[in-house]
């Protein structure tokens, strides 16, 4: 089994086997993420990849794990990008409660979730 040199934030470089891994293509272009539970510390590890990383994990025997669109791109598909007044007018519906309150019952009827 290959042994594959990552690095934890905490711990640094750190050797793996290929078992001990997860990738998963988030990206268009093949791009994606790598996961690991850091075999020194325990904490779970996730770093981005370029497909040439995910390309060379696949290669050496990483498994694959399934990845359906990330939610945000299905929520966000039809939105325009936040802009600055858009924040303010966030800002302001946090300072005022009862708005807030309202607003919070909308989302719940919109979505279909009970408040």
């Amino acid at each position: 089994m290959a042994r594959i040199r990552a690095s934890c934030p905490t711990c640094g470089d750190v050797e793996l086997t290929t078992a001990e891994m997860s990738v998963r293509i988030t990206g268009p272009d093949g791009s994606g993420e790598y996961h690991f539970d850091c075999p020194v510390c325990e904490a779970p590890v996730e770093k981005l990849a370029e497909r040439h990383t995910v390309d060379l994990l696949l290669a050496s025997g990483v498994h694959e794990s399934s990845c359906d669109e990330p939610v945000e791109h299905l929520v966000f598909a039809e939105s325009r990008p936040l802009t600055h007044d858009d924040l303010l007018a966030f800002h302001d519906l946090l300072a005022d409660e009862a708005e807030l309150t309202r607003a919070m019952a909308q989302l719940a009827t919109d979505t279909g979730l009970s408040p």
